[in-house]
């Protein structure tokens, strides 16, 4: 994760802006890891997911049921990422 420096008495300096993730890929960091496997999979699809989602679905002429879990929602999303000319492989 990003850090900040220490200022000489030991306090995060203000004027360095804070980040966040890394500067370097970290292996195994769960980022291919199957939805099904999530420890949050069951929840509530999120509210970035529910809008990003709808687009995609909209483009694809799809309609999802607006209860999906979290899961589910990354399923969909994956699925109509693939069928979208918004998301380019890279």
């Amino acid at each position: 994760m990003g850090r900040m420096t220490e200022n000489a008495s030991g306090s995060p300096d203000p004027d360095e802006q804070q980040t966040i993730g890394a500067s370097t890929p970290e292996p195994g960091s769960g980022l291919d890891r199957d939805p099904d496997e999530w420890a949050t999979g069951e929840e509530p699809m999120t509210s970035a997911q529910r809008s990003y989602l709808d687009t995609l679905a909209r483009e694809a002429g799809e309609e999802l049921p607006a209860d999906l879990t979290k899961a589910e929602a990354s399923k969909h999303i994956d699925r109509l990422q693939n069928k979208s000319d918004r998301v380019q492989d890279q």
